[in-house]
């Protein structure tokens, strides 16, 4: 796979009024026959995929509101806005603004400029899938968003200002899209190849994947359409979803020039703004790995210590603390025991007595997730436990636990975890005797753990199934309720921007607020 080194040029036209009879010779002196007249739509496909592990918004939707408002992390640090439900405009609105205009924009030219042409129908179809993907993202964050003119500014100039669409609509139309996406992956058309950042040009795995993002879109409407959302899972299984952890969901990275060619998410959290430094595991994540012998326990941790000093790091896993969520340097005192405290008070330790993330899973080169075999699995589980399916649930359930544990592997060697310690970890969570009411929260708490790292799935999925039971933060500096919001607030630049189509979403929606829920929201 090579890394993408290219710029993008738009060649600007300009016209001339001459009075001479030579007057297009003096314009042919203004074309540079050395400039871009065309690009190659399979670059901007691989490009607009690199930028979805883009490290701004991800930083700012997924580490500093997602993670620790769903309790996988926690932090002292006000900015951290999601542990104590502070808003911050420029954090909450940071996935619209940036993925509209990196992302969708540039999937959508290539849809455009693809779609009747039968030798690029994998390069349209594999454009269309992640299009959804990258837009079911942004409805679960926001509720009802610009969908059906988003990124077509370059079409026309009535999309300029876009309609804020309904929730409900636009999952129908993603239902529709993929299904019409996935039977124009062609072997008879041009491969994908190495601009192929996720599968390597596999038509098969695409297929999978299509169908994984369909099940994940049935089950988010599981609550407010039950019906609707077992036909569309049902179909999605019967047509092929992922069958091994070979399968998962990644956005692959090459060592070398970064660029766009690294782990956004990893560089906002480690590499580069080091916001990591100010956050730990959260007491939450970390008692409840400790409680049931998770063998996750020291992949999640890196132990405790001074990250940047591997020799302070202890990684005894019965030492690992994790950081209680909602406290800062003032407040956490007064819940810590008077040993704690002086320990706390010690030059040089503060909050470093609290399990730090495993830089292990933090380089530039690691993969991104998506989606992975763990969650299709899970979701298996659930939709067997509902009857939706006749497949074994137990069956389902172990599968999903035993590939979110090795599924590691893809980030680190020393992950690995051996076939009877994963048995035991399963045995022990008690799945097959469990009633029905326990195997859902069962399957919620695994599928949390599962998509740490994707805390912006763990944090819709929370909102459909109220697993895990989470006990809100309650600091009194919070923006709107000591709850855990259930949407982010619109980018604000809307306001001014687009402020019609803007005002009409917020009225339909009922307020542009932490706690509006979005059309799906079980209200748990």
């Amino acid at each position: 796979m090579k890394t993408i080194n290219k710029f993008i040029g738009i060649l600007l036209a300009f016209t001339l009024v001459f009075s001479s009879c030579n007057e297009q010779e003096l314009l042919d002196l203004n074309v540079d026959p050395n400039a871009v007249t065309d690009m190659d739509m399979q670059f901007l496909f691989s490009l607009a995929t690199l930028r979805i592990a883009g490290e701004y918004e991800n930083t700012r939707a997924n580490v500093l509101y997602a993670a620790p408002m769903i309790q996988h992390i926690a932090s002292l640090a006000g900015y951290f806005s999601g542990d104590k439900y502070f808003y911050n405009p420029q954090y909450s609105g940071a996935y619209m603004e940036r993925h509209y205009t990196d992302v969708i924009r540039l999937y959508s030219h290539v849809i455009n400029r693809t779609q009747d042409d039968p030798a690029e129908a994998n390069v349209y179809a594999a454009a269309t899938v992640m299009r959804v993907f990258d837009l079911h993202r942004m409805t679960d964050i926001y509720g009802d968003i610009p969908y059906f003119q988003a990124g077509r500014g370059l079409e026309g100039a009535e999309n300029w200002f876009p309609v804020y669409d309904s929730q409900q609509e636009i999952y129908e139309d993603m239902i529709s899209s993929l299904r019409d996406a996935r039977g124009k992956f062609s072997p008879a058309a041009r491969g994908l190849g190495n601009q192929d950042f996720m599968y390597g040009g596999n038509l098969d795995q695409w297929r999978k994947f299509t169908n994984a993002l369909l099940m994940r879109i049935a089950m988010r409407m599981s609550k407010v359409n039950p019906t609707r959302a077992r036909e569309v899972f049902v179909e999605a299984n019967n047509s092929g979803a992922f069958q091994s952890i070979a399968d998962n969901g990644y956005i692959h990275f090459t060592t070398g020039p970064i660029g766009v060619n690294r782990n956004g998410l990893n560089d906002g959290l480690w590499n580069t703004y080091k916001y990591s430094r100010d956050c730990k595991i959260s007491k939450t994540f970390m008692d409840w790995m400790k409680a049931n012998n998770d063998p996750r326990l020291m992949i999640v941790s890196g132990g405790l210590g001074d990250p940047e000093r591997p020799e302070t790091w202890n990684t005894d896993p019965a030492a690992q603390r994790g950081m209680p969520n909602g406290y800062n340097s003032a407040t956490l005192r007064t819940i810590l025991s008077p040993e704690d405290v002086a320990i706390f008070d010690t030059p040089g330790v503060g909050n470093r007595m609290f399990s730090m993330l495993n830089l292990k899973y933090l380089d530039w080169e690691d993969p991104y997730w998506l989606i992975s075999y763990a969650e299709v699995e899970l979701m298996k589980a659930e939709a067997a436990v509902l009857g939706w399916i006749t497949s074994d649930a137990s069956t389902h359930f172990a599968n999903g636990v035993a590939a979110a544990i090795n599924s590691w592997v893809d980030f680190d060697a020393s992950f690995a975890r051996s076939p009877a310690e994963i048995s035991a970890y399963i045995a022990g969570r008690g799945f097959e005797a469990a009633s029905t009411q326990d195997k859902l929260r069962l399957i919620g708490e695994e599928y949390w753990a599962a998509t740490w790292l994707n805390s912006i799935e763990s944090w819709a999925n929370w909102r459909r199934t109220g697993f895990p039971v989470l006990e809100p933060t309650q600091d009194p500096n919070r923006f709107e309720a000591n709850e855990i919001p259930r949407r982010l607030r619109y980018w604000e630049d809307e306001i001014g921007n687009n402020p019609q189509n803007y005002r009409s979403a917020v009225s339909r929606i009922g307020g542009d607020f932490f706690m509006t829920k979005t059309w799906w929201d079980g209200g748990n």
